[in-house]
């Protein structure tokens, strides 16, 4: 059986971990209990998932030319990822991302460094990897243009495209329009629709109504399906059906398990999303494997070191 080939156009960063019992309040210190330095990045990260899961996978995005730049490739080509795609750029950084691990939870600040100068030119480029693709995968840590570039050279070559839009902005209705499925978690899902964040936390009723609300405000903005990630209560997505309504909203519970470490499990989720719909599986199906791929990625530490293999995933039952 031929291995799906999935096009990841996104970010490199390296990831500096600081482990703490709790965040400290404002203006105060508090001692770290461990640090680490582990690549990371979301297009990356994104591209590791998906390659464990058994899918070839070419990654188009930027480094610097420096030590890090230098890790984060080699990281890559050790998992077997094309990285013919990613450029080096001579006279800046590569990304960075300052991430803060504390009672299960984590606080991430990223410089995006050489990110930021990916080009539509520079996605152009690769356009034979889009039309040997079967899913093109990306997210927003990469300038708006570049994605929009990778977008349109999807929809010519027919393929499928998957967009996270995180870190969350508002989009463009032409770019929402050419989209298959949107992946953004509740807040994303706020910030897409240009709504503000709730000011105080929602009950759960009124919280589910916003969800329902805004996934079929983006339905109706032409994209062709939504799918929340909702953290430790699953997953929730629709589709527009053939007269271009939006469909019913549908709730795919969580995989419970203990909490090592959470970054990267969107990220994760995406990879095996991706690799799922690349399979041929109904979307349904392709959220249940990725709410597995996530929950198995929160019990480990590091985003790409945590991600699973197929014959991880295959072992785990919902």
């Amino acid at each position: 059986m031929r291995r799906p080939h999935i096009v990841v156009v996104g970010s490199l960063n390296l990831d500096l971990i600081v482990e703490v019992d709790r965040l400290p309040d404002q203006g105060e210190t508090v001692l770290g209990k461990k640090a680490h330095m582990l690549p990371g990045g979301k297009g990356a990260n994104q591209a590791v998932a998906a390659r464990r899961l058994g899918a070839e996978v070419s990654l188009i995005g930027a480094v610097g030319r420096d030590a890090f730049g230098a890790r984060l490739l080699e990281a890559l080509r050790t998992e077997g990822i094309d990285t013919e795609g990613v450029k080096v750029v001579p006279d800046e950084g590569s990304g960075l991302a300052f991430i803060t691990l504390a009672e299960r939870d984590n606080r991430i600040i990223v410089v995006p460094g050489a990110n930021a100068r990916l080009t539509p030119d520079d996605v152009d480029r690769q356009a034979a990897l889009f039309r040997a693709a079967d899913v093109v995968l990306v997210q927003l840590e990469i300038p708006l243009e570049a994605v929009e570039k990778a977008v349109e050279l999807a929809r010519r070559s027919g393929v499928r495209v998957i967009l996270n839009p995180a870190p969350a902005r508002p989009l463009p209705a032409t770019l929402l329009r050419a989209v298959d499925v949107l992946t953004p978690n509740r807040l994303e899902l706020r910030v897409v629709n240009d709504l503000p964040p709730p000011a105080v936390e929602a009950p759960e009723e009124e919280a589910s109504a916003a969800l329902e609300a805004g996934v079929r405000a983006l339905l109706a903005r032409g994209v062709s399906s939504v799918v929340v990630t909702l953290g430790a209560e699953g997953a929730a997505y629709a589709i527009r059906d053939a007269h271009g309504n939006p469909g019913g909203l549908h709730r795919v519970p969580a995989v419970r398990v203990p909490v090592r470490d959470t970054t990267g499990a969107g990220d994760a989720f995406n990879g095996a999303l991706a690799v799922a719909l690349a399979e041929g599986r109904p979307l349904g199906e392709a959220v249940r494997m990725a709410n597995r791929a996530a929950a198995i990625k929160v019990t480990r530490f590091g985003a790409q070191a945590g991600m699973p293999t197929r014959a991880e995933l295959e072992r785990w039952q919902e």
